[in-house]
């Protein structure tokens, strides 16, 4: 049994397909097939049902297999040792991040975050909360963004900052006129809000403390972008609540528009998150230093206190 071997079974069961593992280990087919036929050989059993279509690790392959990447997550920390002796951090940062941050939050720090660390080659992927989590389990991610607490045993989660809520609204609706809005003046037949899917979504409709999919108009636009969402309610009607990052830079006449919610405010937790085995510690580590110092002094000092559940 070999190293390699155990990264190919570990390859097979990410992709559930023979081709796409080798593509992703940099080997042919049947180089790969090969090795994991020996493995088997080696072991006495069956580690795949062949038989089905994606490919599916049997029930004592599953168990192998898990114990597969702990093995391969400890020979890794022995390369993390030598990496961290280092003064200068490199290497290949692969990040998850959900669509209602990426386009406020990643623009605040990656540009210092490069130049701080040019030997550092940064993956962003737009992801939705499950599909990160999924990734970092299978390796795939070395770190998400994201919105908590989860409640996943298989993740950790590492605070970062608490974002609050704000109601963007139409200026012909009648809470347009007030300040400060309430979550019980809210009327759901009157919000735009998100694809299922979306954390944020569950969010707005736990502020509302109702459940249904909002806007009971004639137009019915599903949409998985709040920019979209955005320039709904600025053209036809009705409101719709976004993170406080997303209305930071507003130009002056649409900050008119935005609208914040009574004492306590509601609060999203966005936090960085990591497999409950991460690697890359220091890379990650520095990561969140330069995250925290890039968000704004307003939203950087407050304290956690109304956070919406997520689900």
């Amino acid at each position: 049994m070999t190293i390699v071997q155990l990264e190919y079974l570990v390859a097979v069961d990410t992709h559930r397909h023979f081709a796409t593992a080798a593509e992703h280990c940099f080997v042919t087919q049947p180089t790969l097939s090969m090795q994991l036929q020996k493995l088997e050989e080696e072991l006495g059993v069956q580690l795949f049902d062949r038989s089905r279509v994606p490919v599916r690790p049997t029930e004592l392959g599953k168990e192998i297999i898990a114990q597969a990447r702990v093995v391969l997550a400890e020979s890794k920390k022995i390369q993390e040792l030598v990496q961290n002796q280092k003064q200068e951090l490199s290497g290949e940062l692969r990040i998850g991040v959900i669509p209602t941050l990426a386009p406020y939050l990643i623009p605040l720090f990656i540009t210092s975050f490069l130049e701080k660390h040019p030997q550092v080659r940064v993956v962003v992927q737009e992801l939705l909360t499950d599909e990160i989590v999924e990734k970092l389990n299978h390796e795939l991610l070395d770190v998400g963004l994201l919105v908590t607490p989860l409640a996943n045993k298989s993740i950790k989660e590492l605070p970062l900052f608490y974002e609050a809520f704000v109601a963007y609204i139409n200026p012909n609706h009648p809470l347009a006129k007030q300040s400060y809005i309430a979550a019980d003046e809210l009327d759901l037949d009157e919000l735009w809000v998100l694809n299922e899917g979306h954390c944020f979504r569950s969010q707005v409709l736990n502020i509302c403390n109702r459940s249904g999919s909002g806007t009971g108009s004639h137009l019915d636009y599903k949409s998985g972008s709040l920019e979209t969402l955005k320039r709904i309610v600025e053209t036809q009607h009705g409101l719709t609540l976004l993170p406080e990052l997303s209305v930071l830079e507003m130009p002056e006449e649409k900050q008119k528009m935005v609208h914040v919610f009574e004492e306590p405010q509601p609060l999203r937790e966005v936090s960085l998150v990591v497999h409950r085995s991460f690697l890359k510690k220091k890379l990650i580590e520095a990561l969140r230093q330069e995250i925290i110092s890039c968000i704004p002094g307003s939203i950087k000092n407050r304290e956690k206190a109304k956070v919406v559940a997520v689900k």
